[in-house]
C-alpha cells in the first residue's frame, strides 16, 4: 500500500489566478514543500497540468511552474476537468501499488474535487490539504473541505506531513 501525492494545475496562468482564501502562491509553496517531503519518504509525486482540448498553441503559462518537476515524477496532461478521464493516471498509479491519494493543488471546487470524485469511484483512499488548495472564492473553498471533502476522505494540512 502505497501514498501518492497529486498536485493539481500548478501551472503559471493558473497560480497567477486571484484564488482564494490562500494566494496562488501561498498554495505553490506549500505543495512545494509536501512534494519534498514525498520525495525524500520516496512516495510518488504526480504532478497534473491541463492543456486545452482542439487548439494547437496552449496559452502562455500552460506549463508547470518551473522547478516543479523533478526526475521520477509522474507527469499527466489532462484535457477535462479531472485529472482521470482521458489520461494514463490510473495506470500510473496502479504500476506503483498506490492505494491513498493525498490531492493539493489549484482550483479546490474544480481541478481538485472533480479528480477527487473519479479517484472516489475508483475505490482510492482521500486525503486533502485544506490550506494547499484554494479556490476562486473563499466560500466555495470553505464549502468544500467543510462539506464535501470529509464525506470523501480526510480533510489535512501540510503541517500533517511535514
Amino acid at each position: 500500500m502505497t501514498t501518492a501525492l497529486v498536485l493539481i494545475d500548478l501551472m503559471p496562468r493558473i497560480v497567477a489566478l486571484p484564488v482564494e482564501p490562500y494566494s496562488g502562491d501561498d498554495v505553490l509553496r506549500r505543495c512545494t514543500r509536501l512534494a519534498d517531503a514525498f520525495r525524500a519518504a520516496d512516495r510518488p509525486v504526480v504532478l497534473v497540468r491541463v492543456e486545452r482540448p482542439n487548439v494547437t498553441v496552449q496559452p502562455p503559462g500552460s506549463d508547470l511552474v518551473e522547478g516543479l518537476a523533478q526526475p521520477g515524477d509522474v507527469v499527466v496532461v489532462k484535457r477535462t476537468i479531472g485529472a482521470f478521464q482521458g489520461t494514463d493516471l490510473q495506470e500510473q498509479l496502479q504500476r506503483r501499488g498506490v492505494t491513498t491519494l493525498v490531492l493539493a493543488g489549484l482550483v479546490t471546487t474544480m481541478g481538485v474535487e472533480s479528480t477527487a470524485r473519479a479517484a472516489g469511484d475508483l475505490g482510492y483512499d482521500l486525503e486533502f490539504v485544506e490550506d494547499a488548495m484554494s479556490g476562486l472564492a473563499t466560500d466555495e473553498h470553505e464549502m468544500a473541505v467543510r462539506r464535501t471533502f470529509p464525506r470523501l476522505g480526510r480533510v489535512r494540512t501540510t503541517a500533517d506531513y511535514l
